[in-house]
């Protein structure tokens, strides 16, 4: 047997074959499923849900792989062959990149081990067996082949070539993600015939630059040989690595880079003080968030000032800090005071409104007096202020997240319970568990503080950070809030809630990532021109050209943090951080104004006025900004000081907390993903059931989220198009919430949220089982009073296209208001030319006043049950359908308006209105039992069904 210097040599065979073996294995499993799949089933895997041949001529690879025999068992034999090969390979890239005490290559080798074991259940669980876990398992393989990606590019051996083509065949792979995301939505959004097959050859695109990947590992593994012997010293430090060269020279360079990162010991302990620090600043957006929803509450049923608006104070608890013995009892003991803040999230253990206000607000006390107090005490070390503040950025990054998952509710909010989706409980065990984690290292009483800032004013500081908290609050403390900023109606032509919600999170990530690691570059005048910019795009557009806007503001606000919280932290802090959190609650009681402005104290100075509020809350940032630039660049000697290597390994773990919550956020864009195969409850008979329902901003009469229950009786009623008003949650005051989010996933419906916030109105919506094909909103003569919203939209009503008109009236006493847009939505009714439905909340009684204009030659509309005299505020209107039943439905708590329903069949004349007993009507014609859970027919205590022709089938 052969001798080596290190023992002998039984068998040889270079390392490379590893990669040849993993990469022809693998292209032989697609290829081959793909040729046999195309000779003998071509026909059955190009058809889709919506085309086949010839629309349809190229196979997707789930279809290819999963779907039929024998291509899908060659499939599945050649993976098995590959796994040998593949776990060989991700080995011995750990023993190329593995470096003493380095944390980095375990990280990759075990995120390779994972995706490995996730490939095999996609491969063996196919769509057919089970599709959602399939989807799972490949959502999640496609969510580890990011770090996966970059871990090998960032640990890769000085070798150009295979650095040349890891670096290609990365931006092929995730550059052909934005063509195939366009083309899978044309396809399963606009149903675009062709298109999944143009979608197919960007999937399988991805098949061959994923293995071509790792395929370059042959390159690399040269140097090895089995069993295993290191020929060349690889794995001995003879050979640099890139990350290693690259360190090097930003050593002599002195800046910092990403790369850093990966050179530092790792310590789960660590870790997990950082995870507990995050989640405390989770804990302080779920709180701050959760005040104004719960102060809605009390406004809302008092239709104006109700008192207990005051506690959007509670943010000014600050201005204590600066009584100097408050202040030492904070620092020095700060674990009591976070503990304290959270009566916040114990709210929800009490049924009663006032209670869980008043817990809720003496949690938001704490919970600034805490983090500002910290801010404070950390000043003097700038690792640990990083990282404390690094939280707060994450924090609510988390908050955001949390809501994206949870269809816009923050799932530990105190209007949350076990039964409307909350996890108040589990919140709660955490939060105990964070803080007694995060308050457990040193007191920072017991170091010396240095005195406050002699130079410069506290204000501007001030001002800025005042600004900032708002921006941060108001734009991205949900990541749709943006979205109905821009959003126009259909066809859709920007983004959706989901799945693009998630690119708020990535804009909002890249941003931390500069305030982190850049702040120089944060605190430019350069880069606040870019800011403001970016919010004068995203106010005057809609679209994708306004939400590219909202972006780039994103990634500014967030890139703001860190040097505007360092910036107050050199003064005194009652005067910077209480002057800060009043300056942010003034602008969040304009940010109200604008739309409240009937109901509130010297209202008409703002009304419709929210490019006001956003260039004082711009004006505001800039003066900050002055403030930063002030202290003027810090000295190489001072760069110094601050780079050591506890901070470096806090950066890293701020940074591995981010990519967490992005892979998280990707996920749950991909799982909510839309599958807009949608169907109505009648199809056979041709029925639609529309109703109108004023829904209190999604309150119910105890101050609890109400979506659920809202669904519950959709579902129950059989509605398959409804207008909902009071649906606009998009300000601080309500919590920055989307209620059709939820709804509309969860009902199977398609939703316009109608004229976003900027609009200044109290929201229509729709929700439709049918497709729709074009809305349009409208605001209409408000001269008075508040603004009139309304959503004219065309529906494809069982192949027929209907209109459907939601409108939202204005007040009873605002007469030529209600005047003025009686006459303007009888013009949009009169100009439509189709079959239209009006589903509406008018402030009139039956034939009396502006109901004769809704109800004129002009419009042609006729109203559903004429002799009903008992209405004032709902009414649905009609023609061109044939009427057959009428019903009014009761609230039970949910809010403090019925629902109205009618039934109409498509594609029959219109009707008279004789009332028949319902024996008399066909069964799918009929409105469902009695109810439950409260809700009954009521004033004619059944519904009203109306003689019909023999029934007609749709076949």
């Amino acid at each position: 047997m052969p001798k080596d210097k290190d023992g002998t040599v039984l068998v040889s065979m270079s390392g490379k074959w590893v990669s040849y073996t993993h990469t022809v294995t693998a292209y032989c499993g697609f290829l081959g499923a793909l040729i046999v799949g195309m000779s003998l089933h071509f026909h059955k895997i190009v058809q889709n849900e919506h085309y086949g041949y010839p629309d349809e001529w190229f196979p997707s690879v789930s279809a290819t792989i999963g779907d039929r025999y024998p291509e899908r068992s060659l499939f599945q034999l050649f993976i098995c062959l590959t796994s040998g090969p593949r776990f060989a390979l991700v080995f011995l890239w750990y023993l190329l990149t593995a470096r003493p005490g380095a944390f980095a290559p375990k990280f990759v080798a075990s995120i390779g081990l994972i995706r490995s074991l996730l490939c095999g259940g996609w491969v063996y669980v196919t769509s057919t067996d089970d599709h959602d876990y399939h989807d799972i398992f490949m959502i999640s393989y496609l969510v580890f082949t990011l770090p996966w990606t970059l871990g090998c590019l960032a640990l890769s051996p000085m070798n150009r070539t295979a650095i040349k083509y890891r670096k290609l065949l990365a931006g092929l792979f995730f550059g052909t993600l934005v063509p195939l995301i366009y083309f899978f939505i044309q396809h399963k959004v606009h149903k675009v015939a062709g298109a999944y097959t143009i979608y197919a050859f960007f999937e399988w695109s991805l098949i061959l630059f994923d293995v071509g990947f790792d395929a370059v590992t042959a390159l690399d593994f040269e140097g090895f040989e089995f069993r295993v012997v290191d020929v060349k010293g690889v794995n001995k430090g003879k050979n640099a690595a890139l990350s290693d060269a690259v360190l090097e020279k930003s050593k002599v360079d002195k800046k910092q880079i990403p790369q850093q990162f990966l050179t530092e010991t790792y310590s789960w302990s660590d870790m997990l003080d950082a995870l507990a620090d995050v989640y405390s600043g989770f804990m302080f957006w779920s709180i701050l968030t959760s005040l104004g929803v719960t102060i809605w509450y009390f406004p809302l049923w008092h239709m104006g000032i109700s008192g207990y608006e005051v506690l959007v104070m509670a943010t000014v608890s600050p201005f204590l800090l600066g009584i100097g013995s408050i202040r030492r009892i904070v620092v020095s003991h700060s674990r009591y005071v976070y503990l304290l803040s959270l009566l916040g999230l114990t709210a929800f253990i009490s049924k009663v409104p006032e209670t869980r206000l008043f817990s809720v607000a003496a949690g938001v006390w704490f919970t600034t007096l805490a983090w500002t107090g910290s801010f404070f005490a950390e000043r003097a070390q700038p690792g640990r202020l990083e990282a404390k503040v690094s939280a707060f950025s994450l924090g609510l990054i988390a908050s955001s997240i949390a809501k994206f998952a949870c269809r816009s509710n923050n799932p530990i909010w105190p209007i949350m319970n076990t039964e409307n989706g909350g996890w108040n409980k589990t919140g709660l065990v955490l939060a105990v568990l964070a803080v007694l984690r995060s308050t457990g290292r040193a007191p920072v009483g017991e170091l010396p503080l240095p005195p406050p800032n002699k130079s410069g004013s506290s204000v501007l500081p001030a001002v800025g950070l005042g600004g900032l908290l708002f921006g941060l609050h108001s734009l991205l403390s949900d990541s749709s809030t943006m979205i109905t900023w821009v959003w126009d109606g259909y066809p859709v032509k920007g983004p959706l809630a989901v799945p693009h919600g998630a690119y708020a999170f990535v804009a909002m990530g890249a941003g931390f990532l500069i305030g982190l690691l850049r702040e120089d570059l944060a605190r430019t005048w350069t880069f606040y021109g870019v800011g403001c910019t970016a919010a004068a795009i995203f106010y005057r557009n809609s679209g994708w050209t306004g939400y590219y806007g909202a972006l780039v503001l994103a990634l500014y606000l967030m890139a703001l943090v860190p040097s505007f919280i360092q910036s107050a932290t050199k003064h005194s802090p009652g005067k910077t951080f209480g002057l800060s959190f009043l300056i942010y609650n003034v602008l969040v009681l304009a940010h109200v104004w604008v739309v409240a402005y009937a109901f509130v104290p010297g209202g008409p100075l703002l009304r419709e006025r929210t490019d006001l509020v956003m260039t004082v809350m711009m004006l505001a940032i800039g003066v900050g900004t002055s403030a930063t630039t002030s202290h003027g660049p810090k000295s190489a000697r001072e760069l110094r000081a601050e780079d050591f290597p506890s901070r470096r390994r806090f950066r890293s773990y701020a940074v591995y907390s981010l990519i967490g919550l992005e892979l998280f956020a990707a996920s749950v864009a991909y799982i909510r993903f839309p599958s807009f195969d949608y169907q109505p409850y009648h199809k056979g008979e041709k029925v639609l059931t529309a109703g109108i329902w004023t829904v209190h901003f999604a309150l119910d009469n105890d101050m609890w989220s109400s979506e659920r229950r809202i669904r519950d009786v959709i579902k129950e009623m059989e509605v398959d198009v409804i207008g909902l008003l009071e649906s606009d949650l998009q300000r601080i005051i309500m919590g920055n919430r989307d209620m059709t989010q939820f709804l509309a996933e969860d009902l199977g419906m398609y939703a316009d949220f109608g004229p976003g916030p900027n609009k200044h109105t109290w929201g229509a919506a729709l929700l439709s089982k049918f497709p729709i094909v074009n809305s349009t909103h409208h605001l209409l003569p408000s001269p008075v009073g508040e603004l009139a919203p309304a959503i004219l939209a065309t529906l494809d009503i069982y192949g027929e296209m209907v209109d459907v008109l939601v409108f939202h009236s204005g007040q009873e006493e605002d007469v030529l208001d209600r005047k003025l847009q009686s006459e303007g939505i009888a013009k949009l009714m009169g100009d439509s030319p189709r079959p239209l439905i009006l589903l509406s909340y008018l402030v009139t009684k039956p034939k009396q006043g502006n109901y004769n204009t809704y109800v004129s030659e002009a419009s042609r509309m006729k109203d559903i049950d004429s002799s009903d005299w008992d209405r004032w505020c709902e009414y649905i209107l009609y023609r061109g359908l044939k009427r057959i039943g009428y019903a009014r439905v009761s609230r039970s708590t949910i809010t403090d308006t019925e629902i109205q329903l009618g039934k109409f069949v498509i594609g029959e004349p219109e009707g008279t209105d004789e009332v028949i007993p319902e024996s008399e009507v066909p069964v799918g014609y009929r409105f469902p039992g009695q109810g439950v859970r409260g809700h009954k027919y009521h004033v004619f205590n059944e519904p009203r069904l109306e003689q019909l022709p023999p029934p007609r089938f749709a076949t």
